[in-house]
């Protein structure tokens, strides 16, 4: 089975971090993705850029597409990272708990699925 940690961030807090703050906490998650490599279980891992930096929306409705350039209007959360596992439930949820990021994110654990399930 697949897991997802989604890293769960307030927007605005990479910003209001000190640089020695940015440093703990870049050093935290890169051993943490280590010893999850080390595992054989990481299948993939990335932060993600803030949404004021450059992203995009697409949507197609009633047969119109339509794109939106960020930033976007101010959420009260957003998306920082994610980490994709390859393992059990149980060792999943064991992980998220230990994940360095829930010191300052909330940390949320997700099965990988079929869309079409419900």
């Amino acid at each position: 089975m697949a897991y997802v940690l989604l890293i769960i961030e307030r927007p605005g807090w990479r910003q209001d971090r000190t640089a020695d703050q940015g440093q703990h906490h870049l050093r935290a998650m890169q051993d943490f993705s280590g010893a999850l490599q080390a595992r054989g279980i990481l299948r993939a891992v990335e932060s993600l850029r803030p949404t004021s930096a450059e992203s995009l929306r697409i949507e197609t409705r009633d047969g119109q597409r339509r794109q939106f350039d960020g930033p976007f209007a101010e959420a009260k959360e957003m998306v920082g990272g994610f980490f994709l596992l390859d393992c059990g439930r149980e060792e999943a949820l064991a992980i998220a708990r230990d994940c360095p990021a829930a010191e300052w994110a909330t940390v949320e654990l997700r099965e990988t699925g079929v869309c079409s399930e419900n």
